[in-house]
């Protein structure tokens, strides 16, 4: 799986529970710290710790782990970290102050619209690029 197609699935799962304002950054030409930033938006503490699981527990479901995690603490910015993939999963008012966006603004970004239709997790029978495999 492309690191691109694993920004696709994970923000599908994010869409799972219902984080919207999804947007996918395209790093390859700006940086060596990831391929792509997938960063969303959370109406509560309680929505934020609910995405960043989804995101975890789905994918580790499918043999690819964490590689770091921060943010479980205070639930306003929780990021995952998965090599060529790096989450962001905001409280909206958090995500406003912090703006990665424009932080990384010369960056082209994916926009994902919050109505597309949620596909289901690819059983995996290679190995999958981004993130670690068992």
């Amino acid at each position: 799986m492309t690191s691109k197609k694993f920004a696709l699935l994970i923000s599908d799962l994010i869409k799972n529970k219902k984080g919207f304002d999804i947007k996918i950054l395209d790093l390859r030409k700006l940086s060596t710290i990831s391929d792509y930033f997938v960063i969303c938006s959370a109406d509560s503490e309680r929505q934020v710790k609910a995405i960043a699981e989804e995101v975890e527990v789905k994918l580790i479901e499918n043999g690819i782990k964490c590689f770091h995690r921060e943010g479980f603490e205070n639930l306003n910015w929780v990021l995952l970290d998965y090599f060529d993939v790096i989450v962001h999963v905001f409280k909206t008012d958090s995500r406003s102050y912090y703006n990665l966006e424009k932080f990384w603004g010369d960056a082209p970004v994916i926009d994902v619209l919050d109505d597309e239709e949620i596909k289901p997790i690819p059983k995996s029978t290679s190995k999958v690029k981004s993130g670690r495999k068992n």
